[in-house]
């Protein structure tokens, strides 16, 4: 009686075991993450001109904000991520599965930039932190930042739809 349960385990076991196998040589076919707009966001500078509007996706819970834009090919030169914590501290952020490159924007509290972590390369996972707390981030493609001129001290105002 014991040998034949051990040899019913056994099978059972192989039956689970060969089918949890890998598919080899199948590639699995995923979808393009969409750009979902949440809301327009205003960089705006120092003596209050609008230097650049955005459509935004805005990461608020644990889940958007570690995979921010992580798995995306593209995006538009309009568009970008603000990240949203609920008070400013220390942030570090990486480009593990990130194929684009991007440039990070840091905000303090008051909406004000702090600093920047520009040229971010896609899938390198050297830290990107924060000079200063921030409360939010916006990641936008790499190079923006400079063109649109953003400096340390100018802000953005966001309108939700």
């Amino acid at each position: 009686m014991v040998k034949k349960l051990f040899k019913i385990g056994i099978l059972g076991f192989a039956i689970i075991f060969t089918s949890c196998k890998n598919d080899e040589g199948k590639t699995v076919e995923t979808e393009e993450i969409e750009f979902r707009k949440d809301a327009e966001l205003y960089l705006i500078d120092t003596s209050g001109d609008t230097l650049q509007s955005l459509d935004i996706e805005i990461a608020d819970d644990d889940y958007s904000r570690a995979t921010g834009l992580m798995y995306r090919e593209s995006l538009e030169q309009d568009h970008g991520m603000l990240f949203v914590y609920s008070s400013a501290a220390r942030r570090s952020f990486y480009m593990k599965n990130t194929y684009i490159p991007l440039d990070l924007v840091f905000f303090a509290s008051d909406s004000t930039i702090v600093s920047f972590q520009k040229d971010a390369k896609p899938l390198d996972e050297t830290s990107l932190p924060s000079v200063e707390p921030a409360q939010f981030i916006l990641e936008i493609n790499a190079g923006a930042s400079e063109s649109w001129g953003l400096t340390k001290g100018d802000h953005f105002s966001v309108q939700q739809n």
